[in-house]
């Protein structure tokens, strides 16, 4: 819940709380918010810089950086990541910038898979022979990634000890996502595996990342699992989505499990997993559209009848929200309700009953 200026002219008008009551409170909650991260222009600005700056590092290099050789790489990664943390620590400790800073702390971390392959290659040693060139890392799944992925891993883990700021769960979310797909062939001593064993080790590995994060929810009161939540779901999801079956049944079980992550989500209070959720049950009746009633005169009508229902529910939910999501957790059992998540003092959060 946000609250305006306006808010406390109405409580005065309302003889709630007097005139200076209300210019004391304002004052007060603007000092208390302000190191949080708002979303505006600043903010935006921000994030935006720092995602530029890691595509540039991290995701858009080319095969001509192959020419610094290994030690050039490895110099260039180090000398960037220094720089960065130490930039980062004026602005985080010294200014008192929580975003920016954190932010440069997150460049930093960023460079370590780039550092920690330039090492490797200046070295000569891999833990499954050469990989090839540093942009297959981003497309190939390959054993020898997984020190990269290691490393940034910890480095994540040891800065976030000293710099508490929530971004930085994403590069350490983003290695272990990838870890997962790299560790599997690296341990089963296979250069490759087959697309289907891919996406049962991104499934489990994002069921696993899922209950991380509900472990790091519950025990933090800034939002340090959203990323740990946003990377479990794809891999969750987009390994169990990606999977062919042609059973009906199994198709039907599939749907299930979206309809699952939506109740999850009012569980849970956590809207990434309603998006997930919505986008499986809609893949489900786009199946049954062109597939299972391709040839069927009245499935368009009853669909249309379907997603008018859908509106409507939507707009009695929005009524009765906190009824219904009362009722919910009422059905939780009470040793579990009380392990959930509790809210925390960010906008839009909401304390749960107990």
């Amino acid at each position: 819940m946000k609250f305006h200026k306006d808010d406390m002219e109405w409580a005065v008008s309302e003889g709630l709380i007097s005139g200076e009551q209300a210019e004391r409170l304002w004052h007060a909650l603007e000092a208390r918010a302000g190191d949080r991260p708002r979303f505006d222009l600043a903010t935006v600005a921000a994030y935006l810089g720092a995602l530029i700056v890691i595509s540039a590092m991290v995701w858009f290099l080319t095969d001509a950086w192959e020419r610094l050789g290994g030690w050039g790489i490895f110099a260039v990664a180090a000398v960037y990541g220094a720089a960065f943390a130490a930039a980062g620590h004026h602005l985080f400790f010294a200014r008192g910038l929580r975003v920016p800073g954190g932010l440069l702390f997150t460049v930093a971390v960023s460079m370590t898979p780039l550092a920690v392959y330039g090492l490797e290659r200046g070295l000569g040693v891999w833990p499954q022979g050469d990989p090839g060139p540093y942009h297959g890392f981003h497309v190939w799944a390959k054993g020898s990634w997984i020190l990269m992925e290691a490393a940034t891993a910890g480095v994540a883990l040891a800065v976030l000890r000293r710099v508490r700021f929530p971004f930085l769960t994403a590069p350490l979310a983003f290695a272990l996502w990838y870890m997962s797909m790299d560790l599997a062939p690296l341990l089963l001593g296979r250069a490759e595996l087959t697309w289907n064993g891919r996406l049962w080790v991104s499934l489990w590995f994002g069921l696993g990342m899922l209950a991380a994060a509900f472990v790091v929810d519950r025990r933090t009161r800034e939002d340090y699992a959203f990323w740990l939540y946003l990377f479990g779901l794809l891999a969750f999801w987009g390994g169990l989505s990606l999977m062919r079956s042609h059973s009906e049944l199994a198709k039907l079980f599939y749907c299930l499990i979206n309809l699952g992550l939506l109740v999850l989500s009012v569980v849970l209070d956590r809207r990434a997993f309603a998006v997930f959720g919505a986008l499986g049950v809609f893949g489900y009746i786009g199946h049954l559209a062109h597939e299972v009633f391709e040839d069927s005169l009245l499935f368009p009508f009853a669909l249309s009848l379907a997603g008018i229902a859908v509106i409507g529910f939507g707009v009695w939910y929005q009524r009765r929200r906190a009824e219904i999501e009362a009722a919910i957790l009422r059905l939780v059992p009470e040793g579990i309700r009380r392990r959930l998540p509790t809210a925390r003092p960010a906008p839009g959060n909401r304390r749960r009953p107990e």
